[in-house]
C-alpha cells in the first residue's frame, strides 16, 4: 500500500480482525464499511478511525472482539487482494481480557483460516525458534497438505551478528510446501521517527542485496515479492474456481431473466401501465380464487386443509356430525315424549298419537337450525381465509390488496346473511307440514312392531375410514403407547402393525360401543378420545376403555364423525334430576311405555327422512347462494367496485419494497452480465502455476509434543534469540519454496563488489539484476 495506516505499539494492538481489501484504482483513498459514503484521503485519519472503532466495541483496556473492521483501500500502487490482519496469540490476560484469552484468540484465528479459499501467512520472527511457531502450528491443523500456507520470516535484520536464516529461507531446515519469504519491516524507532514506507522498502531491498547470505535470493525476498506471490496465488484460485462460478452465475441470470424483461419497460407513472396492471391483477385474483375453491391451484398447501377441500369436509363430515350429535340423548327424548303424551291426555285422558308425534317432531326439526347456521359460519370463514391467501399476490400494490380484501369480504358477509335466511326458511318449511304419507315413513302400524336398535344391514361391512392412531392407555410394562394403522368398517374396528395391513393386531366389534372425550393431559401434546362398552364389559383385553390419540382436535372430530357413520354414538352423561325421576315414574306404566316406544319409533323414522333431506339441501344452498355467487361477483363486479372505491392512481401505488426489489433485480442482472463478461476475459488471459511438490513437514507435528532445538552449523548458528522489538505480523500466509545451491546457483562472493543503483520509489517493486543470478528460473518458482 506504501502508506502507514495500521496502529502500532506495545502489547496487543490488533484487538479486532481487520479485513483489508486492496483494489486497483486510478486515485488513492480509503473507505470503511461502517462509514458508508465517507472517503479518507489522509491515512493518519484511517489509523485513528481503526483505533476509535476498535475501542468502541472492545473498550479502552485491551479487550478483544471477533467482530471485524472492514476497510477498502483504492490505489494505483496495489494489486487486488483481500488481507485479514488477526490478533497475535496472547498467553497471559491483561486489562479487561478474559481468563481464556488465549483460547478466544485461537478460536477467532481458526474461524478465518479454516476457509478453503484463504491463503495463510504464517508469520514468525527470525530471532525465535521456528519449531515453536504458533502460526505454523495452527496453519498445519487446518492445512495439513500445505497447499495454502506460506511462511513469512520477519526481523532478519535483528539477528545476532554471525547468524542468519539462510537455510530456513532456502526451505532446507524446516521445510514448507510453499516455502518461506523473508521481509524486513520498520523498527519501532523508524516508526517513531516517521520513516517513509517507500524509504523502508528501499532499505529492505538494499538489505537483501547487500547481505552475503541472502544476496543470491534477493529477487525472491521482500514485501513486493510477497505481494506478487499472493496475487499469483489469488489468480490461480480464481482460475480453478471459474467453471463452477460461471455455472452458478449463469443459473442466477436465467432465474431472473423473465422478471427483468417485465421490469425493463417499467414506467411507474404511465397511466396505461396502471390500467393494464389493474386488469391483470383482478383477473389473476379471480383465477386464483376459483382454483383454490375447485382444487386445481398451482400452490398446493401441504400443511393443512384449505379452500375447497376444507369446505368439502364441512359439508360431508362436520355438518353430518353436528346433525347426528342431536340424536344420541335417548333419555331426554323419551322424557319429552312421555311429557307430551301426558299433556295431550289432559283431564280427559284420551290419547291422540298424531298430536304427540307432531309436537315432538317439530321440536326436533327446530333443533336443526343450530347445525345449519354453524355450517354457514364455517364456510364463510373459510371463504374469507381463501380471499386473504389470494390477495397475497397483490402485495405489490398495498392499497389494491387492502381494497380487494375489504370489498370481497364485505360481499361474502352479505351473502352469509341471505344464506342464513334461506336456511331458516328451509327449516320453517319442514316444520310447516309433517308429511306422514312419505314413502319412507314407517307409519303407526309398523312403529309398534319395529325394534329400536340400529339397523346396519343397509350399510354392509364397507370400509369407512383408515388412518394412524395411537393406543394411549397401554401401561409401560406392556409396551407403552404405540401407533397402529386403524381400519374402521360398519361392523368392526381393526388395527394393524403398519399400513400394509398384513399383520392384524386386534379386531374390535362395534356392538354396544360408545365414544367419549378424554381430557388432554398436561404433559401430552396429543388429543384423546375413548371407546367403552355400554354393558360395562372390557373393550380390549383387561381394559374397560380404549384410549385413542391424534395429533390435532380436527383429526379427533373427523374420527368421531366416521364412528358415527358406523353407529358408534358419543356418550353424554346426564345428571339424574327430579324430573328424570318423574319421567321414570311415567314409564313404569306399561301402557305409557308402549305409547312412548311407538312415538319414539315414529320420530326416529321421520327424523331420518328430514336429516337425509337437510344433508342434501344445505350444501346445495350454501354452494348456490354463497360460493357460486361470490365467484360470479369477483368475475363480473369486483373491477367496477374497485374503480368506484378509489382513484386508479391511488390503488396502483407501488409499495416501497417492490420498488426496491425492482431496482435490486435490475442491478443484479447487470452485475451478473458484467461478471460473466469478466470471467470470459480472465479464463483466456490468465496463466496459472502448478502447486509445488509435497515436502516432509513432520517436524510440525513433533514440535507440538516436544520441539527439538533447530539444527545449526558453527558458521551459521540459527534462530534462538529473544525478539528485540514488537511483532509486526501475526497469523498465517502462503509461500513459494526457494531453491538451494543445488538448484544451479553459482557461488556467491563473500564480499560483493559495487552494487547496481537502487530503483526509484516509483519502481521499487521491480527486482534489480544481480550479476551472480543464473539466467534460467529454478524449478517450480513462478516468474
Amino acid at each position: 500500500v506504501s502508506r502507514d495506516f495500521l496502529p502500532r505499539g506495545s502489547g496487543i494492538v490488533t484487538r479486532r480482525p481487520l479485513v483489508l481489501q486492496l483494489i486497483t484504482a486510478k486515485t488513492e483513498y480509503a473507505e470503511f464499511l461502517h462509514c458508508k459514503g465517507k472517503k479518507f484521503t489522509d491515512f493518519d485519519e484511517v489509523r485513528q478511525e481503526i483505533e476509535v472503532e476498535t475501542d468502541r466495541v472492545t473498550g479502552m483496556n485491551k479487550g478483544i472482539s471477533s467482530v471485524p473492521i472492514n476497510l477498502r483501500i483504492y490505489s494505483p500502487h496495489v494489486l487486488s487482494l483481500t488481507l485479514i490482519d488477526l490478533p497475535g496469540i496472547t498467553k497471559v490476560p491483561v486489562g479487561d481480557q478474559p481468563p481464556d484469552i488465549e483460547q478466544q484468540i485461537r478460536d477467532m484465528i481458526m474461524q478465518f483460516i479454516s476457509r478453503e479459499n484463504c491463503l495463510i501467512l504464517a508469520v514468525t520472527p527470525a530471532n525465535t525458534d521456528l519449531a515453536n511457531s504458533d502460526a505454523l502450528k495452527l496453519a498445519k491443523e487446518v492445512d495439513p497438505q500445505g497447499l495454502r500456507t506460506i511462511g513469512v520470516i520477519t526481523k532478519l535484520d535483528l539477528m545476532d551478528e554471525g547468524t542468519d536464516a539462510r537455510e530456513v529461507l532456502e526451505n532446507k531446515l524446516l521445510p514448507l510446501r510453499r516455502g518461506y519469504i523473508g521481509v524486513v519491516n520498520r523498527s519501532q524507532k523508524d516508526i517513531d521517527g516517521k520513516k517513509d514506507i517507500k524509504a523502508a522498502l528501499l532499505a529492505e531491498r538494499k538489505f537483501f542485496l547487500s547481505h552475503p547470505s541472502y544476496r543470491h535470493m534477493a529477487d525472491r525476498m521482500g514485501t513486493p515479492y510477497l505481494q506478487k506471490v499472493l496475487n499469483q496465488q489469488l489468480t490461480n484460485h480464481i482460475r480453478d474456481t471459474l467453471p463452477a462460478f460461471r455455472s452458478k452465475l449463469q443459473s442466477q441470470l436465467l432465474s431472473i431473466e423473465h422478471e427483468v424483461e417485465v421490469y425493463k419497460n417499467f414506467r411507474p407513472e404511465d397511466p396505461t401501465r396502471k390500467t393494464k396492471a389493474l386488469l391483470q391483477m383482478v383477473q389473476q385474483f379471480s383465477v386464483d380464487f376459483e382454483k383454490r375453491i375447485e382444487g386445481s391451484g398451482d400452490q398446493v398447501d401441504t400443511l393443512e386443509l384449505s379452500g375447497g377441500a376444507k369446505i368439502n369436509r364441512i359439508f360431508h363430515e362436520r355438518f353430518p356430525f353436528e346433525l347426528v350429535k342431536m340424536e344420541f340423548n335417548e333419555k331426554e327424548l323419551r322424557r319429552e315424549i312421555s311429557y307430551a303424551i301426558k299433556n295431550i291426555h289432559g283431564i280427559t285422558g284420551l290419547f291422540t298419537p298424531d298430536m304427540a308425534f307432531e309436537a315432538i317432531v317439530k321440536k326436533q326439526i327446530v333443533k336443526l337450525k343450530g347445525p345449519c347456521l354453524k355450517s354457514v359460519d364455517l364456510v364463510m370463514q373459510e371463504l374469507i381465509n381463501t380471499v386473504k391467501k389470494c390477495t397475497k399476490k397483490l402485495a405489490t400494490y398495498p392499497r389494491l390488496c387492502e381494497e380487494t380484501e375489504r370489498i370481497v369480504a364485505g360481499y361474502i358477509r352479505e351473502r352469509e346473511e341471505k344464506t342464513k335466511d334461506q336456511m331458516l326458511l328451509l327449516i320453517d318449511i319442514q316444520v310447516s307440514y309433517i308429511n306422514t304419507n312419505h314413502e319412507d315413513f314407517i307409519g303407526f302400524a309398523n312403529a309398534q312392531q319395529r325394534s329400536s336398535q340400529v339397523n346396519k344391514s343397509a350399510v354392509g361391512n364397507q370400509v369407512i375410514r383408515k388412518g394412524w392412531l395411537t393406543i394411549n392407555n397401554i401401561g409401560i410394562m406392556k409396551g407403552g403407547s404405540k401407533e397402529y394403522w386403524f381400519v374402521l368398517t360398519a361392523e368392526s374396528l381393526s388395527w394393524y402393525k403398519d399400513d400394509e395391513e398384513k399383520e392384524k393386531k386386534y379386531m374390535l366389534p362395534l356392538d354396544n360401543l360408545k365414544v367419549r372425550d378424554v381430557e388432554k393431559s398436561f404433559m401430552s401434546s396429543k388429543h384423546i378420545f375413548a371407546l367403552f362398552n355400554t354393558e360395562q364389559r372390557n373393550v380390549y383385553k383387561d381394559y374397560r376403555f380404549l384410549e385413542l390419540a391424534c395429533d390435532s382436535q380436527e383429526e379427533v372430530d373427523s374420527w368421531k364423525a366416521s364412528l358415527l357413520r358406523a353407529g358408534v354414538y358419543p356418550d353424554k352423561s346426564s345428571t339424574e334430576t327430579e324430573e328424570n325421576g318423574q319421567a321414570d315414574n311415567f314409564s313404569m306404566d306399561p301402557q305409557l311405555e308402549r305409547q312412548v316406544e311407538t312415538i319414539r319409533n315414529l320420530v326416529d323414522s321421520y327424523m331420518s327422512i328430514i336429516n337425509k333431506c337437510i344433508r342434501d339441501l344445505i350444501p346445495k344452498t350454501i354452494m348456490h347462494l354463497m360460493i357460486n355467487n361470490v365467484k360470479e361477483f369477483i368475475n363480473a363486479e369486483l373491477l367496477a367496485h374497485l374503480y368506484s372505491s378509489e382513484d386508479q392512481n391511488t390503488l396502483m401505488e407501488e409499495s416501497a419494497e417492490q420498488a426496491q426489489r425492482r431496482d435490486e433485480t435490475l442491478r443484479m442482472y447487470q452485475a451478473l452480465k458484467e461478471a460473466l463478461a469478466i470471467i470470459g476475459d480472465i479464463s483466456t488471459s490468465t496463466v496459472s502455476t502448478p502447486a509445488p511438490p509435497p515436502v516432509d513437514d513432520s517436524w510440525l507435528q513433533q514440535a507440538r509434543r516436544s520441539p527439538p532445538p533447530s539444527p545449526s552449523t558453527p558458521r551459521r548458528p540459527t534462530l534462538n534469540n529473544p525478539p528485540s522489538r514488537p511483532l509486526s505480523g501475526r497469523g498465517p500466509a502462503p509461500a513459494i519454496p526457494s531453491p538451494g545451491p543445488q538448484a544451479g546457483a553459482p557461488p556467491v562472493p563473500f564480499r560483493p563488489g559495487a552494487l547496481p543503483p537502487f530503483p526509484s520509489a516509483e519502481a521499487h517493486g521491480a527486482p534489480p539484476q544481480v550479476p551472480s543470478r543464473p539466467s534460467r528460473a529454478p524449478p517450480s518458482v513462478p516468474r
